[in-house]
């Protein structure tokens, strides 16, 4: 097992022992590449140079660690760690294709890879790392490598999928979108890749087809619990601790699971929200707006349905993997993610 069950020690962990594997892979990049790469992660400053910048917080390559060691004991974590890189070179081909197409201007409280960059080299570097994932998985001679590739690959056709709904919801009026499609959006776009993460983890633990489709499950639920947190998050949250200017998402009439669910609460908020929503955006009514969404009850549904998606979380994770001790890595990991500021 893991020995550390508390999350941010099983996080640690985690980045101790992807990182190298990380690294090497990315090092292999072409040179142009390899230099936005570098930098995404938080690896390199523009020049060069050296940085110390993190390169997140590795939830990702954590479930899929912490998923083999679950199912398969410590004998199934070293051959997991390819498949726990290949897992966060997706993770971030998204981010940096994301970041484009949104015109977020800073991630990890730095400048992000499109504004330092150009957009074709951090569309180009995210295709980059997609092509490097399926290759460490391609190449990798443990037998559950060739599951896990179609897997992962099946993900991130669910989370091109998700991305083209987020963006297709952006130019539809507010009282267009159900927060039906809201939710199916947030299980592709988050719920696919940590779903996709805890399954590929029993795959490499030589775990049958029920227990990995029942991590699939918990992952996505989890997944879900942590997509109603971070929208919760990037219009409440400290920009300090969370790297993005305040209200980014409400700048970009995002139509995130707190502002559907205001917006189809009925109240007089929710009409006030609609009219803010309907008209281009002003920063001075940034705070009015913020708080238009918490009076129309956005901000008390999502926590509410995060607690409620979690809970489903919970039933999947023990369907999976019965005896509670061998879960606390994952049940640790989850109430992380739905439990952080930032």
């Amino acid at each position: 097992m893991l020995d550390a069950r508390e999350a941010p020690a099983i996080l640690d962990l985690t980045r101790a022992l992807v990182d190298p594997e990380l690294r090497s892979a990315v090092d292999t990049l072409p040179p142009g590449i390899r230099r936005v790469a570098r930098y995404h992660f938080g690896w390199e400053n523009p020049d060069g140079s050296p940085a110390e910048g993190g390169a997140g917080k590795a939830i990702r390559p954590a479930l899929v660690l912490t998923a083999a060691d679950a199912l398969g004991g410590p004998a199934a974590r070293p051959g997991a760690v390819r498949a726990a890189a290949a897992v966060e070179l997706v993770h971030n081909f998204t981010l940096l294709h994301d970041d484009v197409m949104d015109r977020d201007a800073t991630r990890r409280h730095r400048p992000t890879a499109w504004t330092v960059f150009g957009d074709a080299d951090a569309i180009l570097t995210g295709d980059a790392l997609q092509a490097l994932a399926m290759r460490l998985l391609a190449q990798d001679p443990h037998p559950a490598s060739s599951r896990a590739a179609a897997r992962l690959a099946l993900c991130v056709i669910e989370l091109c999928e998700g991305q083209h709904l987020d963006t297709a919801m952006e130019s539809r009026s507010p009282d267009e979108v159900t927060l039906g499609e809201v939710l199916t959006m947030a299980e592709a776009k988050t719920g696919a890749l940590l779903g996709s993460a805890c399954a590929i983890g029993a795959l490499y633990a030589g775990a049958g087809d029920e227990e990995v489709e029942a991590l699939d499950a918990f992952g996505r639920a989890a997944g879900l619990a942590f997509q109603l947190i971070d929208d919760v998050i990037g219009i409440w949250g400290d920009p300090g601790r969370t790297g993005k200017p305040a209200g980014a998402d409400l700048a970009a009439r995002k139509k995130s699971l707190p502002v559907v669910a205001a917006l189809t609460s009925g109240t007089p908020a929710a009409a006030e929200l609609a009219a803010l929503y309907g008209a281009p955006y002003d920063p001075r009514d940034l705070e009015r707006t913020v708080l238009a969404v918490e009076r129309a009850g956005g901000r008390d549904w999502a926590q509410s349905e995060a607690a409620d998606w979690m809970a489903r979380a919970m039933g999947e994770l023990a369907r999976a993997i019965p005896d509670p001790e061998a879960a606390d890595g994952l049940l640790s990991l989850a109430e992380f993610v739905t439990r952080r500021t930032s």
